[in-house]
């Protein structure tokens, strides 16, 4: 595995807007922070940005600009900030000096990338549509918020709390409970045990104040034009509708 170099973690926190300082990780550009033998998979570090799905000239009510920014710097920006973080741990595990409270900080990194990349990745897959909703996920919406203006009106709601800060809105169908829920995340790392995310709205600032400044609820609006309600379809069948 190659070793991670002090210039690779700078270039990736200004990227990704991670703070690895944070966790006291120190990192050397000594070939000794490589560990011996083949690399377990789980500290690889080898993810790469998904595509997107769609033609971000043709979505209505967000520009080409913000959409290609969000993808390639937020989105690109956690995917390189995960990979770095992976193979920070996989050096640090042969550190038997290394106090414990450092490999937390760094694990907890790991957790923060690691929703930001899936919640993205969520986010930009259920865009790209008319914003009709139908199938089974307009009949789950139904039988849990008793019609769909209800859930609507609910879902932006919970998304316009979240103006002018940070965090996310999710449409989750709970695995254990058998619940379908409209809910609240601060960050990208909150979300109900065994939560499957069925439609992911970005509420971070990054995803609309190019185009809308503070008018929050005026890209929740446009959101909701554009959502492909065929993959939350795909999401919903993919839950088995199990509880």
């Amino acid at each position: 595995m190659k070793a991670v170099s002090r210039r690779d973690v700078i270039s990736t926190l200004a990227t990704g807007s991670a703070s690895l300082a944070l966790a006291g990780v120190f990192v050397s550009d000594d070939a000794s922070a490589q560990t011996s033998g083949p690399v377990a998979k789980a500290f690889q570090g080898q993810h790469t940005p998904k595509p997107l799905p769609f033609d971000p000239a043709k979505l209505k009510g967000l520009s080409e600009k913000l959409v290609r920014s969000h993808w390639e710097n937020n989105y690109g920006g956690a995917v390189k900030a995960l990979n770095t973080i992976e193979q920070r741990l996989a050096a640090m595990l042969t550190d038997k000096d290394l106090p414990p409270y450092i490999y937390g900080d760094l694990k907890r990194e790991e957790l923060v990338r690691t929703g930001s990349v899936v919640l993205h990745e969520n986010y930009f897959d259920n865009l790209g549509g008319d914003g009709k909703a139908s199938g089974k996920a307009l009949d789950l919406i139904k039988q849990w918020f008793g019609s769909y203006e209800q859930w609507e009106s609910e879902f932006k709601k919970t998304a316009n709390a979240l103006g002018g800060g940070s965090g996310w809105t999710i449409l989750s169908y709970n695995l254990h409970t058998g619940e379908v829920h409209n809910y609240w995340a601060w960050d990208h790392m909150h979300n109900a045990p065994m939560g499957y995310p069925l439609l992911v709205l970005d509420m971070y600032e990054h995803a609309y104040h190019m185009d809308y400044g503070a008018a929050a609820a005026k890209y929740v609006d446009a959101f909701m034009q554009n959502v492909n309600w065929d993959e939350v379809n795909r999401r919903v069948e993919a839950t088995g509708g199990r509880k």
